[in-house]
């Protein structure tokens, strides 16, 4: 185990912005986690027709990323990444989980909540998991003290798009009654659109109680919401709320849930001990329309190594100790949390190795540094899909799933999605065209091949099904007989 020595986070602070060093102690950690949230789904991204005023401030008092990328664009796989530090692959896991599967997460990886456990720390999480629902694999296995909320995604259930009971016929009816649970007990049936309406509210509340009796000592507090991953719905204090339907409506109450948890920490005069971070596990679901959020104008995207399926808003903010009113253009991704907070709280990194850095640097406010230059994307079992060394990304020829030019169902219905569509190998420029339009490989033969070689590398280490190579340090996913 490798101890993080150095200089701690409030005196590296005091230091880069020239204020007199304060003792403190580590802080507390709030990571709110949001489904299918969109790049362009919070009004400080640029959402219309609604607001999200709460989140808004919280990125005015602290720091907004506009690079942020999950690392991959799918709900197991980036909850995977999210708590170990690594791309999924890495770990045995791709894609999402489905009820009473066999696999999970792999009791020998290290999360965030065993780090912060570690460090006498108390450990909730409250809302969706879907890293395994068997009991090995559920949050209490994991370094979680606490667990309510939904084992898999909130779709999982013996329900139709029309928010009826699924018939023989239709493919919801395989699924099992979708249950709420507390710690390693099924607590209750969700099985209606109304109960899925108040699991929001019923999830802040969880949440704000764990804050308020934890008050008197260091907590780290996951907050992983189901929404807005369809079917969407929202209590009835917040629908009807936006001019957007029903989708604004959730947006509405997804900030209020943050705002809730905000004005906790500010009542109990937490809001100085407590790193507050806010992020999404992938892009939009767009195929299902009025029900789905928004890329920003990125290209694609759930399920898609294009950017509008990988790039999703992040927002940090610890009052007092990261600087407000800060953007951070530079590339940055959920594996990079785990060594961050490690740094800030002094725990104690995994004994295996991890992909994420160390991008404390960007939250000192050093905003023009780059601790991050290269990311992989990678999809379905182990295809690398595209690479990236700074804003230079090259997609490399895959089949995989297209949302373009096909029409959008609405209000709870999904349209078509291509499926095996076939993405030749192309060269963009992320800063001139982050929308993917325009490939420039004829253009820069050079930077082609220079990705080609980062592609290599990650072959290498991660192994790619599309070049038939194994790679050499991936380990195995949880499995039980």
């Amino acid at each position: 185990m490798k101890k993080i020595v150095g200089l701690g986070f409030a005196l590296a602070l005091s230091l880069a912005f020239g204020h007199r060093a304060k003792k403190t102690t580590t802080p507390n950690v709030v990571l709110i986690f949001m489904d299918d949230l969109g790049y362009g789904d919070l009004s400080c991204y640029g959402a219309l027709e609604y607001r999200t005023p709460n989140l808004d401030q919280l990125a005015m008092e602290g720091i907004r990323f506009t690079n942020f990328m999950t690392a991959q664009a799918v709900c197991s796989a980036s909850r995977a990444a999210l708590l170990t530090g690594c791309y999924p692959n890495r770990i045995g896991f791709s894609g999402a989980l489905f009820p009473n599967s066999k696999v999970g997460l792999n009791t020998g990886e290290t999360t965030l909540a065993e780090m912060f456990k570690e460090k006498k720390y108390t450990t909730g999480i409250f809302g969706k998991w879907h890293l395994g629902d068997q009991h090995a694999f559920l949050p209490l296995q994991h370094g979680f003290d606490e667990y309510f909320g939904i084992p898999y995604s909130n779709d999982m259930w013996p329900v139709w798009y029309n928010g009826k009971p699924a018939l023989p016929d239709q493919a919801s009816s395989r699924f099992p009654p979708m249950y709420l649970m507390e710690g390693n007990e099924k607590k209750e049936i969700i099985s209606t659109l109304e109960q899925q309406g108040q699991l929001t509210r019923r999830l802040t509340e969880r949440a704000v109680q764990f804050i308020t009796k934890n008050k008197e000592k260091p907590f780290f507090l996951y907050l992983p919401h189901h929404m807005p991953h369809v079917p969407i719905n929202a209590s009835s204090t917040f629908k009807g709320k936006s001019k957007q339907g029903l989708y604004g409506d959730v947006m509405m109450e997804m900030d209020w849930s943050a705002g809730e948890v905000i004005k906790t920490l500010k009542a109990l005069k937490l809001d100085k001990k407590t790193l507050v971070i806010f992020a999404s596990d992938n892009g939009p679901w767009l195929n299902f329309g009025n029900h789905a959020g928004s890329t920003g104008g990125l290209r694609e995207g759930k399920g898609v190594s294009f950017e509008g399926g990988m790039r999703v808003p992040c927002i940090m903010n610890w009052k007092g100790s990261i600087a407000a009113g800060q953007v951070c253009n530079q590339l940055v991704s959920t594996i990079d949390l785990l060594p961050t907070l490690a740094s800030i709280c002094q725990l104690e990194l995994p004994r295996l190795p991890i992909d994420g850095i160390n991008v404390l640097a960007l939250l000192e406010g050093k905003t023009d540094s780059q601790p991050r230059k290269y990311f992989y994307y990678y999809y379905f079992e182990n295809d690398l899909q595209a690479v990236r060394k700074d804003n230079w990304k090259l997609v490399l020829a895959h089949g995989g799933h297209s949302y373009s030019n096909q029409l959008a169902g609405q209000d709870g219905f999904p349209g078509p999605r291509l499926n095996g569509h076939p993405y030749p190998q192309g060269l963009y420029n992320l800063r001139s065209d982050p929308g993917e339009d325009y490939d420039v490989q004829k253009l820069f033969p050079e930077k082609v091949k220079e990705l080609q070689e980062v592609a290599e590398i990650a072959r290498e280490d991660l192994g790619d099904n599309l070049t038939k190579r194994n790679g050499n340090n991936r380990r195995k996913i949880g499995r039980i007989e």
